[in-house]
């Protein structure tokens, strides 16, 4: 299966005309290139004005020599249009671009199945959305109502939820994807940096919507896995007892 924009074979993303890496790096790329061009076009437009601006200012300095636009009097001289192609052909060329480049990076950070080179050492986790909090179930049965990850790590979501609509999502680790009851959606992401992190609820669920978040635990790869290790299924019990609890204190 081709996960990825590819030429000749080659991904683009070795070929590094494409931004690779966690999902913070590529949306990182993706706004330095926007804001960079955005500020070019923005200098460029506005320094035309005032060129202009400049060139046909009225007052003393006036020259009777220059080619000023007349109120009413349809332009002249502009080369059978040429010029207005030549914007419109260059404008095209860098939003048609623009578009092409984004996607193609957008098709890796949207692939789960881009990571499953990484099945050995990646790290799965279902995340289940009720009214008001979230439920994260690993392999093991564990169960819990706040996220533990590795550092460094493929961490890889399947997201639903137990009632109405949800969305799950994770600001400062851009992720973010739809809890719809009965399916299942699947998305990834890697944690450069160990920390406490929020998920939040994206998605207007109730009275209680607004309460609907869960810390995220970032941590270094020997820690998580020894802390993997003490999990087992017989702590399902009482961390969805928690769950219910809170959910009833909520609503309450």
């Amino acid at each position: 299966m081709v996960t990825g924009v590819e030429t000749a074979g080659v991904p683009l993303h070795s070929q590094g005309l494409l931004p690779s890496g966690s999902r913070i790096a590529v949306f990182s790329e993706i706004f330095t290139v926007f804001l960079v061009l955005g500020t070019f076009v923005g200098v460029l437009v506005i320094g035309y004005m005032l060129y202009n601006a400049y060139r046909y200012r009225d007052g003393d300095h006036r020259t009777d020599d220059a080619d000023r636009p007349v109120l009413g009097e349809l332009p002249g001289d502009s080369g059978g249009g040429r010029k207005l192609l030549f914007s419109f052909s260059l404008s095209a060329i860098v939003v048609v671009s623009l578009i092409v480049w984004t996607y193609g990076a957008l098709l890796d950070v949207e692939s789960v199945s881009a990571q499953s080179a990484d099945a050995d050492n990646g790290v799965d986790v279902r995340v289940e959305g009720y009214q008001f909090g979230w439920r994260f179930v690993y392999l093991n049965g564990y169960q819990s109502n706040e996220l533990r990850v590795p550092a460094d790590t493929t961490v890889r979501l399947s997201v639903t939820s137990d009632d109405v609509f949800h969305n799950f999502g994770i600001p400062a680790l851009r992720v973010k994807m739809d809890a719809i009851p009965g399916q299942t959606t699947e998305t990834w992401f890697v944690a450069d940096d160990p920390g406490t992190y929020q998920a939040n609820c994206y998605e207007l669920c109730g009275a209680g919507h607004s309460f609907m978040n869960a810390p995220v635990v970032v941590m270094e790869p020997d820690e998580y896995d020894a802390w993997y290790g003490s999990t087992t299924a017989a702590n399902e019990s009482s961390s969805a007892n928690e769950s219910s609890d809170d959910a009833e204190a909520t609503t309450a």
